[in-house]
């Protein structure tokens, strides 16, 4: 005897709709069960140079932000994992390892200081994972600068030190000046510019009559100072981040030294040195990157609508001024978003294509164009050299 089970009319459309919800869904679970794409950051966020981090930190956040609500990388959510390691290279490497080991990050970006990023370039090769470094020095990704060997899994977004250099003695050269002093300070930062400076002197014809160093943390460069009045030089070029920038240009004024023109690095570049100068720093030179001069470039400029997007998104979502060192997070996160999109999260293939497809990239500090022989993939170009006129940035004409 069979059994026949009658369900009715009502019931059979139930059993139907539940069926065709069930069809509609996949899709939409498979979507939201799509695995995050990691990416790792440090940056120094609190600390004596909260201010290079504070705004890596911020535009990591706000791009991460927009990825997320166009849909993520390849329908994948990005997941950023950040760190503070307080301007402190000890903490540096033990966050740098915990993404690696423990987070299991596909790729890295960060330190924000030269020093941290020197300081964990090692655990990048001995890993195999690509780290886009947000701070200035050459040797963060050059290995050998006799051969200009590469290292292999390390790039990096800042103009190098050896940029910055190229442009302050081109501008010195094009005003007659060629009778110049320096100080560095002591921290990575300042050893590697202090490097440059005096490597690249001979070729732009720069005497240097004076090379005073100070520790990042000093309060007073009052005598260094002193000691470079009595040399008469033309101009004074100081190397350094920090505090230390702004303590410089108030002694050189209190010394009455307006008539020795003073030209500082591009970690000059934060409007927050401008205003803790208190009206020191007018006519003082620096190079910078275009982000931080968005408004006053050309219409024609290549990174005017990139620079200029970064800055109104920047401006309404955190009410503040926009400064280089966010830039340098904004081009490294970009990058690595790129390469996710192309190749997804395998490390070796982050790394080929981070090496080989960034080219003709319009970033928020250049044009960049890696290669196998550059892993910063820029050139002196993409400086601007701006003076402080009117408390704030102009353009050198």
């Amino acid at each position: 005897m069979k059994t026949r089970f009658d369900f009715g009319k009502g019931t059979a459309c139930l059993l139907a709709a539940i069926v065709l919800v069930s069809f509609t869904l996949i899709p939409v679970l498979e979507v939201r069960a799509a695995e995050p794409y990691k990416v790792g950051a440090v940056f120094s966020v609190t600390g004596p140079l909260s201010f290079l981090g504070d705004p890596e930190k911020k535009t990591a956040l706000m791009l991460q932000e927009e990825i997320n609500k166009g849909g993520g990388i390849n329908g994948h959510p990005l997941e950023l994992v950040i760190y503070d390691d307080e301007g402190d290279a000890t903490k540096c490497a033990i966050f740098v390892r915990k993404l690696i080991l423990q987070d299991k990050v596909c790729a890295f970006i960060g330190p924000s200081l030269s020093g941290n990023s020197l300081a964990v370039l090692a655990e990048a090769e001995k890993h195999k994972i690509p780290m886009v470094s947000c701070a200035a020095s050459f040797k963060i990704v050059t290995k050998d600068p006799k051969t200009g060997e590469q290292w292999k899994w390390v790039f990096k977004t800042p103009q190098s030190d050896s940029m910055a250099v190229e442009a302050v003695y081109t501008q010195m050269k094009k005003n007659g000046i060629s009778k110049i002093a320096i100080m560095t300070a002591t921290d990575g930062f300042g050893a590697s510019g202090r490097g440059e400076l005096l490597r690249l002197a001979p070729e732009y014809g720069m005497n240097i009559v004076a090379d005073e160093k100070y520790s990042r943390k000093d309060t007073d460069m009052t005598a260094q100072l002193t000691k470079i009045k009595g040399l008469a030089p033309q101009a004074i070029v100081n190397w350094s981040v920090g505090t230390a920038q702004v303590v410089v240009l108030r002694n050189w004024q209190a010394l009455g030294m307006k008539n020795i023109k003073f030209y500082q690095s591009h970690g000059f570049g934060s409007r927050k040195n401008i205003e803790q100068s208190a009206g020191a720093a007018e006519g003082v030179y620096c190079p910078l990157g275009a982000c931080n001069i968005a408004e006053i470039l050309p219409e024609n400029y290549p990174q005017k609508k990139v620079t200029m997007e970064y800055l109104k998104a920047y401006k309404a979502k955190y009410n503040e001024p926009l400064s280089s060192f966010g830039g340098h997070a904004w081009d490294a996160l970009k990058m690595v978003a790129k390469a996710l999109e192309a190749v997804g999260t395998d490390k070796a293939k982050i790394r080929d294509y981070l090496e080989n497809n960034i080219k003709g990239f319009v970033g928020q500090h250049g044009v960049f164009n890696m290669s196998p022989k550059d892993h910063n993939g820029l050139s002196k170009e993409a400086f601007q050299m701006v003076v402080v006129k009117d408390g704030d940035w102009a353009l050198v004409h």
